[in-house]
């Protein structure tokens, strides 16, 4: 894998929120509570974006 693809999966705090429309708080409770994965590089979080994914597939599963 490169690191331009590795980039372009892992997504920072600050991507994630600003894909979701949340704010900085929110984004971290829901990774707190496990209902978005992340992972710790050194000391940075990183979310995969197919997790982002999930969460809002499974967010319009339960809405409907």
């Amino acid at each position: 894998m490169t690191t331009a693809i590795a980039t372009a999966e892992l997504l920072t705090v600050p991507e994630v929120m600003a894909r979701l429309k949340l704010g900085r708080s929110t984004v971290y409770d829901l990774i707190r509570s496990r209902r978005l994965t992340s992972i710790t590089i050194g000391r940075a979080r990183r979310v995969p974006a197919d997790s982002v994914r999930d969460f809002i597939n499974h967010e319009i599963e339960e809405a409907a």
